[in-house]
């Protein structure tokens, strides 16, 4: 399918043909009639990524920091491939489109149904592609003989529509429109059907023109300098009741604006990208009140209604995003605005229509600026539109040789800056097959990295008998399902940590590898690290049991992201504290005996910050410190081991200590977490045949320590493992 892709790092954009996606559990797949450019928003995220690396850094200070800090801890190496990766990963334009169902992933079968035509939001979702993955509540269905093009502006009806609510006019109140653009004519057309009296101002007359057509009460050019006059004498001297800006500027102009025009203790409302400095003394003065709209309406930016589906008690939350969509649509459809057309009129905010494949010229357009345009429209050619169906895969005669020819699923950020360029350096690695939820992201990593096929569907790996293992990085809920199919397939698989999220899946798991004849072997990299594999060297020639402190300061991670999420990521300590008891389990060489876990009080967040106490059968006593409290400055990992009167020291995998005999010693290195020691033991392994270059039962026994952490803390007591059939101390 074609699809509109913007490379973050060149600002260099592109239509692009990508592999059409496929809707999960609780979304629809939706093809596209048509989308909207958003003029002000698209024009600002192009340019931005059009700017040098020093013109993002001056652009964004906040991600400076960050970066820097990364640096202190991580050293240049890391961070400066953390940050390429980043700006390599390809950006989907556009937010506002309309199109037709035709497909319904499960859970959402009644609600829609293929040939249902709807209006689709959102950044990354409403992309300017042929077809887009929709989650259920940002869809809403399309009245009948509504335009298309008509309908793909929704979106940014929404966001005025949000916007004009905050203002909380009233009939017969005067609101100023500071910007005549596409939010500024949709916000004046609702408040005049609110039966408030709209006066809008900007700099081009031609858009000033267009508003009084669609019924703004007054249009003042500002031009003329004259806008405290002109409000005075349309309020009868009082002055405008709310301000709405809607202005695309860097400057504060429009505050100042605001701040002559606005009567005493008015509402003032931003929705567009100004300039936020505002004259103190005016507003003082006034007692004016500021309320920044939050684009569609509640809801937006907030995963659990955007991604999961979750909805709010209307009681308490009566417009929501998705009904300020639907009502949007209805004042397009129906009702009686100015000589006869509808409520909410955006027929004559059209200039301008390109197809998708001529989405190039649209953009040289908008940001040209020698062209007057106001509403660009793409539109897809419903009979040459790119198949939604995955290809099938014919496999052809595995040629000879010594090469494992591997399908990776998963092509995020992790993928993107971790594990792709380390496997793109194995000589004996043949990258036949990525896989995506989104074609943009899985033809980025194909080109990238030199895969021979992009596909978003996994079945294009396991159903390729010339495929020989498969890698999974893709969300943890995913993890358990994808081994499963590998397993089933014959294919030994690499699958990022966790290994599960439950018991119950971790069980699972092991009966599929026990009528399998493939292996399966977790990402559990850290006991690939060479100053691991120096530790755990060094560890064999001193007996006896020993007693470990690994302290993890793991920075904060916001409560709404997926990780976070008990159904989607499980965690941190199942999805990242896994790690380290795994790497316990490995410095130990002894079975995990019992898990007694405690948690700080916390006033607030996601309860990161755990203790976890693991006794091992030969009498080694681990503690895992974790926590999200401290500063990201300071180094993530260290790693304390006691042992038969010395003492082993990891300083967050830049250096190892060894203290024995009243001497010390040092070694220091780049960092070097096992990520590629990792994948070159996995691909040595599948060449020969097994077995897995960390034991199963080994892997399995971390997963379930890890899960008894949790156990634990809900408990309030230890928690024992017991003997699992086939365990030992290989690894």
């Amino acid at each position: 399918m074609k699809q509109v892709i913007q490379s973050a790092r060149s600002g260099r954009l592109a239509v692009k043909d990508v592999p059409a996606p496929n809707p999960g559990a609780g979304e629809i797949l939706v093809r596209t009639r048509a989308s909207l450019i958003s003029v002000g928003t698209e024009r600002m995220v192009v340019e931005f990524a059009k700017k040098s690396l020093a013109g993002k850094a001056k652009a964004r200070p906040d991600l400076v920091k960050k970066v820097l800090a990364k640096a202190k801890t991580d050293g240049l190496k890391a961070t400066f491939a953390a940050v390429m990766a980043r700006l390599d990963e390809p950006l989907p334009l556009g937010y506002s489109a309309a199109g037709e169902v035709v497909r319904v992933g499960s859970g959402l079968e009644g609600q829609f149904r293929p040939g249902d035509r709807v209006a689709i939001a959102g950044a990354g979702v409403a992309n300017h592609a042929e077809y887009c993955i929709v989650p259920r509540n940002l869809a809403v269905a399309v009245p009948a003989g509504l335009d298309d093009a008509h309908a793909a502006f929704a979106t940014l009806g929404a966001i005025a529509l949000h916007a004009v609510r905050n203002l909380d006019a009233k009939l017969g109140e005067c609101v100023a429109v500071i910007g005549a653009g596409l939010i500024g004519q949709l916000a004046a057309q609702l408040l005049n059907s609110a039966g408030v009296r709209a006066m809008v101002l900007d700099y081009d007359q031609g858009r000033l023109d267009l508003a009084r057509q669609l019924g703004a009460e007054a249009a003042l050019n500002l031009t003329e300098g004259n806008a405290e006059s002109a409000a005075l004498e349309m309020t009868h001297g009082l002055g405008c009741d709310g301000v709405l800006i809607a202005a695309a500027t860097e400057t504060s102009e429009p505050f100042e604006t605001a701040a002559v025009i606005a009567r005493d203790r008015a509402r003032i409302c931003l929705v567009g990208a100004s300039g936020t400095e505002f004259p103190y003394a005016e507003f003082m003065k006034k007692e004016l009140s500021v309320v920044v709209s939050r684009s569609y309406g509640p809801g937006r930016y907030d995963a659990d209604y955007e991604q999961r589906g979750h909805t709010y008690p209307p009681g308490f939350v009566r417009w929501t995003e998705t009904e300020n969509l639907a009502e949007c649509l209805r004042l397009m459809a129906a009702g009686t605005g100015t000589k006869g057309a509808p409520r909410l009129d955006v027929g004559p905010m059209i200039s301008h229509r390109f197809e998708i494949a001529d989405a190039e010229d649209a953009y040289e357009l908008v940001l040209g600026g020698e062209e007057a345009h106001l509403g660009v429209v793409l539109t897809y050619d419903q009979a040459e539109a790119g198949t939604a169906e995955t290809p099938t895969i014919t496999p052809a005669a595995r040629p000879g040789g010594d090469k494992c020819r591997i399908g990776v699923i998963g092509a995020g950020q992790f993928a993107g800056a971790v594990l792709l360029p380390e496997l793109k350096k194995l000589p004996a690695a043949e990258l036949c097959t990525v896989v995506a939820n989104s074609g943009a992201s899985a033809e980025h990593a194909r080109e990238s990295f030199g895969f021979a096929r992009a596909a978003t569907d996994a079945a294009a790996i396991f159903d390729d008998g010339d495929i020989d293992a498969v890698i999974v990085a893709t969300r943890h809920d995913s993890h358990a399902e994808y081994v499963q199919r590998a397993l089933a397939a014959g294919k030994p698989v690499l699958v990022e940590k966790p290994l599960g999220l439950s018991r119950a899946e971790i069980e699972t798991i092991a009966a599929a590898r026990a009528s399998s004849d493939a292996f399966f072997q977790v990402g559990f990299n850290r006991r690939f690290a060479p100053l691991a594999q120096k530790a755990r060297a060094w560890l064999e020639t001193h007996g006896g049991p020993k007693f470990m402190v690994l302290r993890i300061n793991a920075g904060q991670v916001p409560d709404d992201s997926w990780i976070q999420n008990r159904q989607e990521g499980g965690g941190r300590i199942l999805g990242e504290a896994c790690h380290f008891v795994d790497l316990a389990r490995f410095f130990a060489a002894s079975p995990i005996q019992s898990v007694q876990a405690d948690a700080a009080r916390i006033d607030g967040g996601a309860g990161d910050d755990v203790t976890a106490t693991i006794r091992f059968e030969d009498g080694t006593l681990a503690t895992i410190a974790y926590t999200a409290l401290g500063d990201a400055a300071y180094p993530k990992e260290r790693f304390e081991i006691y042992a038969g009167g010395n003492v082993l020291g990891i300083d967050n995998f830049r250096s190892l200590t060894i203290t024995e005999n009243g001497a010390t010693r040092n070694s220091s290195s780049h960092q070097d977490k096992g990520f590629a020691g990792a994948l070159q033991a996995f691909v040595d392994a599948v060449k020969s045949g097994g077995p897995a270059p960390i034991d199963e039962n080994e892997s399995i026994e971390s997963s379930l320590a890890t899960i008894a952490i949790l156990e634990s803390l809900a408990a309030g007591g230890r928690i024992d493992l017991g003997p699992r059939a086939g365990s030992g101390d290989g690894s």
